[in-house]
């Protein structure tokens, strides 16, 4: 699997995957045991949540395309 995130990024989650596990379940978990988890959750949940911002994108662009005809309309000045 090609990673998807930054460094950066990665070891942030990391970092916040561990506190999670250590302030909700009292675990201590290292650098490769979160970086496992993140890798589970990124394969398992990252195309679904892809898919669904795509979604929410297209429902937002259809709104807005459907509002662009009546605005467009709006801007017609009266002829005398």
């Amino acid at each position: 699997m090609t990673d998807r995130f930054e460094e950066r990024d990665r070891t942030r989650m990391c970092g916040e995957i561990a506190a999670f596990f250590r302030e909700e379940y009292e675990l201590e978990l290292g650098v490769i045991g979160t970086g496992k988890i993140l890798d589970f959750f990124q394969e398992m949940l990252g195309d679904r949540i892809y898919n669904k911002a795509l979604d929410d994108a297209k429902k937002f662009y259809e709104k807005y395309a459907d509002n662009m005809e009546a605005d467009y309309y709006a801007l017609y000045k009266d002829i005398k």
